[in-house]
């Protein structure tokens, strides 16, 4: 017995001991320190203005903090004296950082091969004032010395020379464009130009430019290399401009994987658990494999069959996904593209499930987010059966009974309840979801305004005045509808007020007749235009949804 209790305390201590070393690695990993600097000019005093750099330095500025860097410092038109001092206080900032990121959008000129940065309040009378005036794109790559593992410098500022005229007769004749290219950078180092040496980058007809878009797409994609992600960058520019605009890197790096943000994955620590509890599963129902195939549902059934079910099935695990016939990425592209062109809410729906690229998760996610704000309910809750109008041509329901089959429907995912028939007739909750789920796939704003005052369940009263919110064009109404007057949706219903301000009631309609018919020209000059700041969100989702 002696013998046997030592064992089990040796192994206790084993396995406390991988647990202690696990957390040590985990902790180290969690540790690495990322800062990031972001500078925008737009209002220069002696130069043309740009109309989209403060909006671009604003979002690379929110893309840092919501991947969870340790320090962004973010400054917008600064004169020469304040940029000095704030590429300073960015020099002593990155001295311990594993990750250091500078981003500049404005005007960038080259001098006699140096390339400068130039400041809201710079004259640049003559050439030798320009190391006065501007900053010298070498004081930017000395600062970022002392980061440990990756330097990355993203220079939006290869446009056309404002202080040309000025300098023409100067002895270091200046480039009539864009930005001279870099001889010696030191290793772990990368300046990526939006454009390449000696050609002139553009502001685009949208609110950012085009590779200030390209980069907030790719730069922070997760587990992609950073080298991986700026050729997808350059590609999309290219696109975007019709091959007159290619941006470019200089530097290099070692062999290793370095990406601004780790894989979905490697944050998750595995010591050696005992084994979880698998999730209980529900009563078989058959899920709809994402093939091109026809599938057969229940194909020799001949008596009585129950109504036709199917299952939108969850995102598979990685631990399960099958190996694929061909690259899921291919097919997952041109199906968000076809979804872009012709977007239909159900078709939407279903593609959010059942896309297999990681890569396209995010886009898939805004696209869907674009057309119904309001999540769809979780497998958890008690979603009700909705009808389905006209199946798709890859089920086939019920294929050999000759009597007539009950309609078929689908099932939102949640275990089915036993007594399910009841209580649709008697649980006002139930009866509420299944109209809830109905308006969700196709929402009528009449229909949607009227539920609003008829809502009997408390606890869907919420999610059904968000899908007023999101689609509600009732609130509009033209003379002829039968719609009810606009003084009657401001009064409460069962104690809870419904809010809308004239603007947000004007905006709100505009949103929903851009929805049916999105372009991205439209949707720039709503945004100009808009007046009522809670649909902003909306609106930036449903930019991303249709942005190339």
């Amino acid at each position: 017995m002696d013998i046997d209790a030592a064992m089990k305390l040796r192994q206790l201590l084993i396995y406390g001991l991988c647990l202690v070393v696990s957390a040590m690695f985990a902790t180290a990993a969690a540790a690495e320190r990322r800062v990031a600097l972001v500078v925008g000019i737009s209002g220069y005093k002696n130069a043309p203005t740009l109309p989209n750099t403060i909006n671009d330095s604003n979002a690379i500025a929110a893309l840092f903090k919501s991947i969870g860097f340790d320090v962004v410092i973010s400054r917008n038109d600064l004169g020469v004296v304040d940029f000095k001092r704030t590429v300073r206080e960015f020099l002593i900032t990155a001295e311990n950082a594993d990750m250091a990121v500078v981003y500049y959008a404005g005007h960038g000129i080259e001098i006699g091969g140096v390339n400068y940065l130039i400041p809201m309040d710079a004259r640049l009378s003559h050439d030798y004032d320009v190391d006065d005036e501007a900053i010298a794109l070498d004081r930017i790559v000395w600062a970022l010395e002392p980061v440990r593992r990756l330097r990355l410098i993203l220079l939006d500022a290869c446009r056309d020379n404002p202080f040309a005229a000025k300098l023409r007769s100067a002895s270091r004749s200046p480039t009539r464009g864009g930005l001279a290219k870099l001889e010696e950078i030191s290793a772990d180092t990368l300046v990526a130009f939006a454009a390449k040496a000696g050609s002139i980058s553009y502001d685009g007809d949208g609110v950012n430019s085009p590779y200030a878009t390209a980069l907030l797409r790719h730069l922070t994609e997760p587990g992609v290399d950073v080298r991986i992600a700026l050729g997808r960058v350059r590609d999309e520019v290219l696109a975007m401009t019709g091959g007159r605009q290619e941006p470019f890197i200089y530097g290099s790096l070692g062999g290793a994987t370095i990406s601004l943000v780790p894989p979905l994955d490697a944050t998750k620590v595995a010591p050696v658990p005992p084994p979880v509890a698998a999730a209980p599963i529900p009563r078989p129902v058959v899920p709809v494999p994402a093939l091109p195939k026809p599938v057969a549902v229940n194909p020799t059934l001949t008596i009585t069959p129950p109504a036709a079910k199917v299952e939108l099935p969850k995102p598979p695990l990685p631990a399960q996904a099958a190996p694929a016939i061909a690259d899921p990425c291919v097919r997952d592209e041109a199906r968000l593209a076809h979804l872009r062109a012709n977007p239909a809410p159900d078709e939407i729906i279903n593609f959010q499930r059942e896309v297999a690229c990681q890569r396209l998760r995010p886009q898939v996610q805004r696209l869907f987010e674009s057309f119904a704000s309001d999540a769809t309910p979780s497998p958890g809750s008690a979603a009700a059966l909705v009808p389905v109008p006209a199946l798709p041509k890859s089920v086939v329901v019920n294929s050999t009974p000759p009597t007539t089959p009950p309609a078929a429907k689908v099932e939102l995912p949640r275990p089915p309840l036993p007594a399910q028939a009841a209580a649709e007739i008697t649980d006002p909750c139930v009866r509420d979801e299944a109209r809830l789920a109905r308006l969700r796939a196709y929402p009528a704003p009449d229909e949607i305004v009227n539920f609003l005052h008829e809502v009997a369940c408390q606890r869907l009263r919420e999610q059904v005045q968000r899908l007023f919110e999101s689609y509600a064009s009732g609130t509009t109404s033209s003379p002829g509808s039968d719609a009810a007057p606009q003084p009657a949706l401001n009064q409460p219903a069962q104690n809870e007020p419904v809010r809308a301000e004239d603007t947000c009631v004007r905006d709100t309609a505009r949103l929903v007749r851009i929805r049916a018919e999105p372009t991205l020209k439209a949707i720039t000059e709503f945004e100009k235009e808009l007046g009522c700041e809670q649909l902003r969100s909306q609106l930036l989702r449903l930019r991303q949804s249709v942005a190339p």
